[in-house]
């Protein structure tokens, strides 16, 4: 950990985004005894898991004057990870039904369950108190050695403020990318971004393509073939020959990336397979997007890499005055959230110090190396898979928190594994319930549950 100043500041500090994210980096702020004004373009806590069935009125989110709708959970999404490992480190995401008999209780619950978890969060610390609903940031740039925010709520008044630092906490699941696929444009069946999919009903007997096959792909696929004549998934991971039905099917099948589409409606495979098919349906991911943020281009996103950033959250020129929750992926994503958050409340506050400039951008610029070394696109820059261990433990040290446990890094790496071998089945069919034991005894140990749950006792396990 890098020495502490001998004062501690208590700064006035802007979040962008009320979260997973946001929500709990403003409870690490206040718990350094900054305070915090959170902004929140909606009328609840939540962020992207906030469902709502309204999707944009350009089904692929290209037309920059659009109607831009936040979420991009569709009906049927459950969690990808089990609930164990997902949730913060003192606040574990258990089921709940004592408080409500609806609640969803199964290890891969769906989308209402994790929002239900987040507004708990919100309610038991008391979070909801800092954060202006309706409110939108539409301007973020330095004014001197602070932060000018301008905001706009949902009665048109604006605000002009002025604060001490700026922790932007947006997410990056509402800007789409879209796949491209040569002779689309003369090509006459519907595109759709999955941000926009929402129920599968719209493609009642069509022959569907989706392009995308990690997990919204394999679930809106999934999703599709129940009411679609057949379904279609195109992946560029995949052997140019691939060709197979897949499991638990008889209407979906799985090919290479598409060679082309055509005038007359069909679609080409790299396998040399031919389709004709009515609508091709995105599930290509998403843009890093900071509409609001101006650094007079000091910050840029390029490729799907926010750049300069210091491990992730700290651009060396704006340091700490300007930071970054949540931009990495492939990981424990609510618990990198709160340790990042950690980190920088406490480098604002003054208890951790940042290296200089000059020794951060040497980081970063080694880091670009070493991706680029390995053969990584530059979009990959985020995504810190089998290195998440070593970022995470890594971000704890800086700040005197304890490293992941065990149990919860075993959690994520079996579950990605059932998550690329059983896509059909992983959320009700696993091989670890030692690690659920593991886990409910830990969160018993630290007193963060009352008792284990029945269904542990009545297994024996």
């Amino acid at each position: 950990m890098a020495p502490a100043q001998s004062t501690i500041n208590s700064l006035h500090v802007a979040v962008i985004g009320a979260g997973a994210a946001g929500l709990v980096a403003a409870r690490e702020l206040r718990r350094e005894n900054h305070s915090v004004v959170v902004f929140e373009r909606i009328s609840k806590v939540g962020g992207l898991w906030v469902y709502t069935p309204e999707s944009e009125d350009d089904p692929l989110s290209l037309d920059p004057n659009r109607n831009i709708v936040h979420s991009s959970v569709y009906d049927s999404l459950r969690t990808n990870l089990p609930r164990e490992c997902m949730g913060y480190s003192d606040f574990p995401f258990v089921p709940r039904r004592e408080h409500d008999e609806s609640r969803d209780s199964r290890r891969y619950p769906s989308h209402k369950e994790v929002l239900a978890y987040l507004e708990d969060f919100a309610r038991e610390f008391k979070l909801e108190e800092m954060v202006r609903f309706n409110t939108e940031v539409v301007l973020v740039e330095p004014d001197g050695s602070k932060w000018r925010v301008k905001s706009k709520n949902s009665d048109g008044i604006s605000s002009d403020e002025i604060f001490d630092a700026v922790v932007v906490c947006n997410g990056h699941y509402t800007e789409p990318r879209v796949a491209h696929v040569p002779g689309i444009d003369s090509w006459p069946g519907k595109q759709i971004h999955s941000h926009n999919y929402r129920l599968p009903d719209p493609f009642k007997d069509q022959v569907v393509v989706v392009i995308g096959n990690f997990a919204s792909g394999s679930d809106i696929s999934r999703d599709i073939m129940a009411v679609a004549k057949e379904v279609h998934i195109a992946a560029r991971a995949n052997p140019s020959k691939t060709y197979k039905q897949l499991p638990g099917s008889d209407n979906l099948w799985l090919h290479p990336m598409i060679k082309s589409a055509n005038k007359d409606g069909s679609i080409v495979f790299e396998n040399g397979k031919i389709v004709q098919a009515d609508t091709i349906v995105h599930c290509t991911g998403y843009k890093y997007y900071f509409p609001f943020l101006n650094t007079n281009g000091y910050i840029t996103v390029d490729d799907n890499c926010v750049g300069p950033l210091y491990k992730h959250v700290f651009p060396p020129a704006l340091a700490p005055g300007l930071s970054f929750v949540g931009v990495p992926w492939m990981t424990l994503l609510f618990f990198m959230f709160e340790l990042q958050s950690k980190w920088v409340a406490a480098v604002l506050s003054g208890r951790v110090t940042l290296p200089s400039e000059e020794k951060m951008m040497e980081d970063v610029t080694a880091d670009y190396a070493v991706r680029d070394s390995h053969g990584f696109p530059k979009r990959y820059t985020h995504r810190l898979g089998a290195g998440h261990v070593q970022y995470l433990n890594w971000i704890a040290e800086q700040v005197g928190a304890p490293p992941g446990e065990e149990w919860r890094y075993q959690e994520i790496e079996g579950g990605y594994v059932r998550l690329a071998t059983q896509s059909d089945t992983f959320r009700d069919k696993w091989d670890d319930d030692h690690l659920i034991l593991e886990a409910y005894e830990d969160f018993l140990r630290q007193k963060l549950i009352t008792s284990l749950p029945s269904e542990l006792l009545k297994s024996g396990k």
